[in-house]
């Protein structure tokens, strides 16, 4: 009895062995099971990490009655992100998990991760458990892939250009005097060569010569008729006091460094007469203008206005008289401020400056404050609505939403640029949807590209080439797509600037293309020029193999 015991105990140690070596093989043998992942260096697209996993399982691997948990991790710089396992069963276990047969098989696995910032420093890796006869038995850790590529965030997250300031290095000005002539006469009368606007300009001329900022470039004279008494006896009498406003110019001008003038004759003064009628208190000056807009023949517009008795006799008394005229013109070029002298002048005295120059010197100012209370200054001095909008603009790109609405919404003209402001606060704040719509209803340029920046943040990097227009750009959005498309030739030729954004796609190409020593020339100029950029570098996954 003893004996048999004996045995009975053997035998069941011998079973007990047995399942264990069992259990213990597929621990063992681990490593002979295939895995790949596609990609094998993971990439956030459009917020998350997705890749397919592909797992071949050798013959005489898989104990039948055996269950194998398997967790993807992406073990990242700061912590991990586990998915729930995958779960597979042998031959012989009654159970609803993938079956794995003993003749061995492969299974097809998607794995899923919402990005963390620290991802970009991580691997992915797969943690086994197999479950034979109540008891548990770990796999050896398999690290699978490394990751996250986070390229596409370099993308701007909405484009919100200032409007242009409308200021200009050279401005074109003139200085203007005249004569006038009595009806019908071409003859300059001596009291119109002494008159106050003939003075105005010879004084005008003395300041131009001894203003340095000033250059006279062409002197004018032009004569007129006024539009009544027939076009052709009109333009002859144009030409006529074109002559003798030629030679009167001589007496205007004497001893003063003046250029022979070119001299024009115009006829019948419509234009002039429109301006005058316009400004004028005549009574009837809307109908006057409406005969002006309807026709265009200069004889019908004489015969139209004549027809209207009362309102003739005004013109013939206010406004006829003041065409029959010449005038002497000096065109002057005026050098505006330049960048050292408005920068000078915003410290020491920006009242002086005009809404144009106030808008042009935010523009050269560094810091965000003094930014600020130009476009304040040129807001409140000036009601400029261009200051309100760039104001906004700069909140925006200092990543100050709330004062970006709060300045948008005090903007007068709702016009194309404002609907891409709203659309470019909405796509920063996540609202996808609400942002395409305002750029659809904006339809400018950079309203097109923040579509394209659109289809970089959703993952659809080939419409994104085609959608922004931010062409031949500094560290272009534009390059950017280029690169997450494959298409590095265009890229390279696209990016054009020399700082450190620019420099760091020039090292991603680089690096993709296989350069070690661009991607160091490159990262070595993103050192100096960008610090927060070269942190990113260091952990960058684009650059793995460089360093």
């Amino acid at each position: 009895m003893k004996k048999e015991l004996k045995l009975m105990a053997v035998a069941a140690l011998a079973v007990l062995a047995a399942s264990c070596s069992s259990a213990q093989k597929m621990v063992d043998e681990a490593n002979n099971v295939k895995v790949t992942c596609n990609p094998a260096v993971l990439e956030a697209v459009a917020g998350n990490v997705d890749a397919d996993l592909t797992v071949t399982y050798p013959a005489k691997y898989f104990i039948p009655k055996a269950i194998l948990e398997v967790t993807p991790v992406l073990v990242y710089n700061g912590g991990e992100a586990k998915m729930s396992p995958f779960m597979y069963q042998g031959q012989k276990v009654k159970d609803n998990y993938k079956v794995v047969s003993k003749d061995g098989g492969t299974v097809n696995e998607k794995v899923h991760f919402e990005y963390v910032e620290g991802m970009e420093d991580s691997h992915l890796e797969l943690r086994g458990v197999v479950k034979y006869k109540n008891k548990s038995y770990k796999l050896p850790v398999r690290k699978i892939a490394d990751g996250v590529n986070t390229t596409y965030m370099l993308v701007d997250k909405g484009v919100f250009p200032l409007k242009a300031d409308g200021y200009q290095a050279i401005l074109k000005q003139t200085a203007e005097g005249q004569i006038l002539y009595n009806i019908n006469s071409a003859d300059v009368r001596s009291k119109e060569l002494k008159g106050q606007s003939v003075k105005d300009f010879q004084a005008a001329l003395d300041e131009i010569k001894a203003n340095e900022r000033k250059t006279l470039v062409g002197t004018e004279v032009v004569a007129y008729a006024s539009p009544d008494g027939g076009q052709n006896l009109n333009q002859k009498l144009s030409d006529k006091r074109s002559k003798t406003a030629d030679k009167a110019w001589g007496k205007v001008v004497k001893g003063k460094d003046v250029s022979d003038p070119e001299v024009k004759s115009v006829g019948q003064d419509w234009e002039g007469f429109q301006e005058l009628v316009q400004n004028s208190d005549i009574e009837d000056k809307d109908l006057i203008l409406r005969v002006l807009s309807m026709y265009s023949d200069p004889a019908v517009r004489e015969s139209e206005i004549k027809n209207m008795s009362n309102v003739y006799t005004d013109l013939k008394s206010s406004v006829l008289p003041e065409l029959r005229r010449a005038r002497f013109i000096a065109n002057v070029e005026y050098k505006n401020y330049t960048a050292d002298e408005l920068l000078k002048l915003v410290d020491e005295n920006s009242d002086v400056l005009d809404e144009t120059a106030l808008l042009h010197a935010a523009t050269l100012v560094k810091d965000d404050n003094d930014k600020v209370k130009l476009y304040d200054k040129a807001i409140d001095k000036y009601d400029s609505d261009v200051a309100r909008y760039n104001l906004a603009a700069t909140y925006f790109n200092n990543d100050e939403l709330s004062k970006a609405e709060n300045a948008l919404s005090k903007v007068e003209d709702k016009d194309a640029d404002y609907e891409n402001a709203l659309g470019a606060i909405a796509l920063r704040k996540g609202n996808y949807d609400e942002a395409l719509k305002h750029f659809k209803n904006s339809g400018t340029n950079a309203a097109q590209t923040n579509i394209g920046i659109l289809d970089i943040l959703q993952g659809n990097y080939s419409k994104a080439v085609q959608d922004i227009k931010d062409t031949k750009g500094c560290c272009s959005n534009r390059t950017l797509a280029y690169i997450l498309n494959g298409q590095l030739d265009k890229a390279e030729a696209e990016v054009s600037c020399n700082h450190g954004k620019a420099n760091y796609l020039r090292a991603i190409i680089a690096a993709r293309k296989g350069n070690a020593s661009d991607v160091k020339k490159y990262l070595d100029m993103v050192q100096k020029q960008d610090k927060a950029l070269y942190e990113r570098s260091q952990t960058d996954i684009e650059f793995a193999e460089y360093r």
